[in-house]
């Protein structure tokens, strides 16, 4: 019966438990985030894999390498139905952006142009008023978000102030800002010979695309040296310190009037009445955009790029927007759950290079982490216990302020993908915020987009249904929801007992972790247990009790022990 116990019953204890928690004990401090490219993670209807005139078939895997592959919101609700996010005992899930996307493709790998590449990301928008059309509907996104809501769990975007989508031959054809020469066909399908450089080039004569109100232009002399003017693989830069009144740019409003009613089924509703001119700054206008998908959704949350390329008071003006957009969804939605949610909006941020690091200016501006570059990605218990101290520190030191920690991310494949298990036990363990990146927990392979320049494109590989490692997908669910169940290993004060060893402690809870125990070999808890007191191994369930300030326990599981009292 006890076997039963252990092997059954627990873990199904733990799950009721982690659900409770996520509802009554969040804290954006100890979350974990699940980090999902959308258009690669699960295609749920196929009918929207083809908008817009984009091609998505190239013939081969790797000139496929960024294209959209028809991951959809639907796909996203399927596994969220499945209870996919809540078995690995996720906080908050981060979704790329789904505002709608250039329409057609830029050159990939750069000047050398091996591949088209598309906005499948989310980083290129185009019209942050409505939804791509390859993710799904308006209210196929708020099924998903209601969803998740209903779960506890956070939903979280992208917000960038810098740049908007590149300028690309499809757009300037249908929105009719650039002569091209081209039609809209011969426009939509990738040519090798194309140069970004000498299109954009032309772009003080274009006809009613951004002007000098709202990007920066060739002949204004700008700084490039300073990251607050430089322009970032060529991408448009918004001019975010003018405060000077300029109109919506023509061409939004010709796209606009094309769609008419056509379109309606994607365009936020809360984002249409910011789709007329007022005497407002670029950073007004984008500001508004964006934190309408805050005040029609309920979204609550932003990761926001390249955070050292905009003045930090445009960044702190965006968080008052989307607090104040979040305090409307709230008051409008008493049946939600998620409407009794009392947590601030939270904003954490891409800054290059950042660790754990407190930075005072972007605290102040409304940013509670930036993400964290450099925690270790080799699964190394041997060290990670001092890891883990420092990071404990900071989490003591600044009320406001938390790592963001991560394996892997949609730039690069960091972590040793051959010991995901230990990776995963030195993330998953980790103080603050720990970020899983899809496919981590599955082992997702890359694709055939290795093969081309830019090779990082193969980072962003499908995620294989059909081709999971269930061992390391177990050791993520059961790490993950002993990790949502018990708040004191994200947010609780550290004491390091030697090079495998350590508490986890605050007010109210106590957990021994220890990394690389013997089975059977006991375990010195005398001065943390008293004798007596039962005991629980979290991720193996069994119970023991404390005896002359020792535990022992038969056996252990992937290399950890998690003890605490039953």
């Amino acid at each position: 019966m006890r076997k039963l116990y252990m092997l059954f019953i627990l873990p199904l204890l733990a799950h009721f438990h982690a659900v409770y928690s996520r509802a009554s004990e969040f804290d954006w401090g100890n979350a974990t985030v699940y980090f999902v490219i959308t258009d690669r993670f699960c295609n749920g209807d196929s009918a929207n894999d083809v908008n817009y005139g984009r091609i998505v078939d190239y013939g081969s895997e790797q000139l496929n390498a960024a294209t959209f592959h028809g991951g959809d919101f639907k796909g996203m609700l399927q596994k969220a139905k499945e209870d996919y996010f809540t078995d690995l005992g996720i906080d908050v899930v981060w979704m790329t952006d789904v505002y709608e996307q250039i329409h057609g493709w830029m050159s990939g790998s750069g000047s050398v142009n091996d591949f088209p590449h598309y906005g499948y990301h989310g980083y290129y928008p185009l019209d942050y008023t409505q939804i791509d059309k390859n993710y799904g509907t308006v209210e196929e996104f708020r099924e998903l978000v209601d969803t998740l809501h209903s779960q506890g769990i956070r939903a979280m975007l992208g917000a960038n102030l810098n740049d908007p989508g590149y300028p690309t031959l499809l757009d300037a054809v249908q929105n009719g800002f650039a002569d091209t020469g081209l039609t809209e066909a011969e426009a939509a399908r990738h040519s090798r010979d194309w140069s970004y450089d000498d299109f954009y080039a032309g772009r003080l004569d274009w006809n009613g695309w951004y002007d000098r109100g709202w990007i920066r232009m060739p002949d204004e002399d700008w700084d490039e040296s300073n990251l607050l003017e430089a322009t970032l693989f060529g991408l448009p830069d918004f001019k975010d310190e003018s405060d000077s009144p300029v109109a919506i740019p023509d061409f939004f409003h010709r796209k606009w009037d094309r769609e008419g009613s056509t379109n309606d089924a994607w365009v936020n509703p809360s984002a249409r009445k910011y789709r007329k001119d007022r005497k407002w700054s670029p950073m007004q206008y984008l500001i508004a955009w964006i934190s309408s998908w805050v005040e029609e959704f309920g979204i609550d949350g932003f990761r926001c790029d390249i955070v050292e390329n905009v003045h930090t008071y445009r960044w702190k003006e965006l968080n008052l927007a989307c607090n104040e957009a979040l305090a409307k969804w709230r008051s409008a939605h008493p049946e939600s759950s998620a409407s009794k949610w009392t947590d601030k909006f939270y904003m954490t941020g891409d800054f290059d290079n950042a660790s754990i690091d407190y930075k005072p200016e972007y605290a102040a501006a409304g940013f509670s982490s930036m993400v964290n570059f450099f925690f270790p990605k080799y699964g190394d218990l041997d060290n990670i216990v001092y890891t883990w101290q420092a990071y404990a520190d900071s989490v003591a030191a600044h009320a406001d302020w938390h790592p963001f920690s991560y394996l892997n991310n949609s730039y690069h494949r960091d972590a040793d993908m051959s010991n995901m298990i230990d990776c995963a036990t030195t993330l998953l363990l980790s103080p603050g915020v720990a970020q899983v990146f899809y496919g981590d927990e599955t082992g997702r392979e890359l694709s055939d987009a290795r093969f081309n320049v830019d090779s990082d494109q193969a980072f962003r590989s499908d995620m294989d249904w059909n081709k999971i490692d269930c061992a390391q997908l177990k050791h993520f669910q059961r790490l993950g929801t002993i990790r949502n169940s018990n708040p004191v290993i994200g947010s609780g004060r550290q004491k390091t007992l030697d090079v495998h060893t350590c508490i986890r402690y605050n007010d109210n809870d106590t957990i021994l972790i220890r990394v690389l125990p013997v089975d059977g070999e006991p375990i010195i808890v005398k001065g943390i247990f008293d004798d007596g007191v039962e005991l629980v191994e979290l991720y193996t369930g069994q119970i023991a009790t404390v005896v002359n300030g020792i535990i022992t326990f038969p056996h252990y599981a992937n290399k950890i022990a998690l003890i605490r009292p039953r």
